[in-house]
C-alpha cells in the first residue's frame, strides 16, 4: 500500500455527479468572465466565514498584493510578516514596492509572535500581516490590540486555514481583511489556481474590486492603473460545490490529527500544539525531528507520502539576498526549516492508510 501526502483527486471523485453538473452550467452559460457564477461564489464565502464582503481573485498571491494596495502600501512603507511561512507572504509586500520586516514565531504554534511585534515596529511600518500557518489561528487578539495602540492595519493569510476558529468565530474577518489562497490542495481547493480577500470594510473591498480589473468598474473608465486578476466562473461553481462539504471535510481531518497526536505521543518527535480557543482547520499535520531526513527516508521505503513545508526561510532564499538578511539572524525560522516534517494528511485519508503512517512512523 502506497499512501501519498494527499489524494487531490479523491475531492473530485467525491463530488463528481455534482462538479460535472456545476462546470456544464458555466459552459452552457456562455459567460465565461465574472458574473453570477463568481457573484454567488462571493456571496456564499463571505456567509460562510461570517463577513460582509468577499471579492475573488486569480490566486493567493493576488489576493495578499492587492489587499496590501488596497490599504496603500507602497514604496517606503514596512509590513511586519512571518519570519517561518511561504514565500508567497513576503512577495507581496515586495510587489508594492514596501519591505518585509520578519519577527520570529511562538515555537510551539509556529505562528507570529505577538510577544516580538513591538520590537519590530518603525515609524514606517503600516501593516502586521499575521500567517494562519498549517491550518492553525493565530493568536489575534493581542496582535489587533497592538496594532489598534499604534494605528496600523492587520492583514491576515488564511491560505491555509478554511474554516479554522479563532475564539469561537470563523477567520475570515477578525483584522481589517483576510487573504486565501484556493490552491488545489488546499482545505478549499478549486481546480486550478483561485483566491479571495474577505472584509467587513467597504472601503477596502470596493478598492479591490477595481483593482483586479484593470482598474475599471465602468468598461474602458479606467480609474487606477489596475491589474488583470479575477476568479473565471468554472473555479467559483466547483468551489462552491465544496464549500458546503467543507465543514465535514476538515472534521474529517480533525479525526486524523487526534489519531496521530494520541498514537505518537511517545515518538519522540515534536507535535503540533493547539493554542487555547482555537480550533484548526489542521490544513497540515507538522511534527518535527532533528532527524527528519532519515525519518522521511524510512517512511518513503514504507510508501508513505511526506513533504517538507518549507525547506528554506525566506530571508535565505535567492530572492531576497540583496536583502542584507544573514543566516542565524532567525534561529527559529531556521531551525523549524531544518526539522519539519507534514504527515499525510487528507479528509481522504482512510482509516488503515492512517494506521499504516503510524506503524511506519513508530518503526522508523
Amino acid at each position: 500500500m502506497n499512501i501519498p501526502f494527499l489524494d487531490i483527486q479523491a475531492s473530485y471523485h467525491e463530488l463528481k455527479s455534482e462538479i460535472d453538473a456545476a462546470v456544464q452550467r458555466v459552459l452552457a452559460s456562455g459567460w465565461y468572465i465574472l458574473g453570477a457564477e463568481v457573484d454567488a461564489f462571493e456571496q456564499d464565502y463571505a456567509t460562510y466565514c461570517g463577513v460582509r464582503h468577499c471579492v475573488s481573485v486569480a490566486n493567493g498571491l493576488d489576493a495578499l498584493h492587492l489587499a496590501l494596495r488596497a490599504m496603500d502600501v507602497g514604496p517606503g512603507d514596512e509590513v511586519i510578516v512571518p519570519s517561518n511561512t511561504y514565500i508567497a507572504t513576503w512577495l507581496a509586500v515586495s510587489q508594492c514596492g514596501a519591505v518585509p520586516v520578519p519577527v520570529e514565531p511562538v515555537e510551539a504554534t509556529y505562528n507570529l509572535d505577538p510577544a516580538k511585534i513591538e520590537a519590530a515596529i518603525t515609524a514606517r511600518t503600516k501593516v502586521i500581516l499575521p500567517v494562519h500557518l498549517y491550518g492553525q489561528a493565530a493568536d489575534l487578539a493581542p496582535i489587533l490590540a497592538i496594532a489598534k495602540q499604534h494605528g496600523l492595519r492587520v492583514l491576515e493569510d488564511g491560505a491555509q486555514a478554511h474554516g479554522a476558529r479563532y475564539r469561537g468565530q470563523r477567520v475570515g474577518g477578525h483584522g481589517d481583511a483576510v487573504t486565501w489562497s484556493f490552491y488545489p490542495g488546499k482545505n478549499l481547493g478549486a481546480l486550478g489556481d483561485a483566491g479571495a480577500v474577505t472584509t467587513n470594510d467597504p472601503e477596502i473591498a470596493d478598492r479591490i474590486r477595481v483593482l483586479r480589473n484593470y482598474g475599471s468598474r465602468v468598461k474602458y473608465v479606467n480609474e487606477v492603473q489596475g491589474y488583470n486578476s479575477r476568479l473565471d466562473p468554472l473555479q467559483a461553481a466547483a468551489l462552491r460545490v465544496k464549500l458546503s462539504y467543507l465543514d465535514a471535510w476538515n472534521a474529517r481531518r480533525a479525526v486524523i490529527a487526534d489519531l496521530y497526536t494520541n498514537s505518537l505521543a511517545d515518538s519522540g518527535l515534536v507535535l503540533p500544539e493547539v493554542l487555547d480557543g482555537t480550533d484548526p482547520a489542521w490544513h497540515l499535520y507538522v511534527v518535527r525531528s532533528p532527524e527528519r531526513e532519515a525519518l522521511q527516508a524510512k517512511l518513503t521505503q514504507a510508501g508513505v507520502g511526506s513533504l517538507i513545508h518549507y525547506p528554506i526561510p525566506p530571508h535565505l532564499q535567492q530572492a531576497y539576498a540583496g536583502a542584507g538578511f544573514t543566516a542565524g539572524q532567525f534561529p527559529l525560522a531556521e531551525s523549524m526549516a531544518e526539522q519539519v516534517l507534514s504527515l499525510p494528511m487528507g479528509p481522504h485519508l482512510g482509516r488503515e492508510q492512517q494506521l499504516r503512517v503510524i506503524d511506519a512512523i513508530v518503526s522508523a
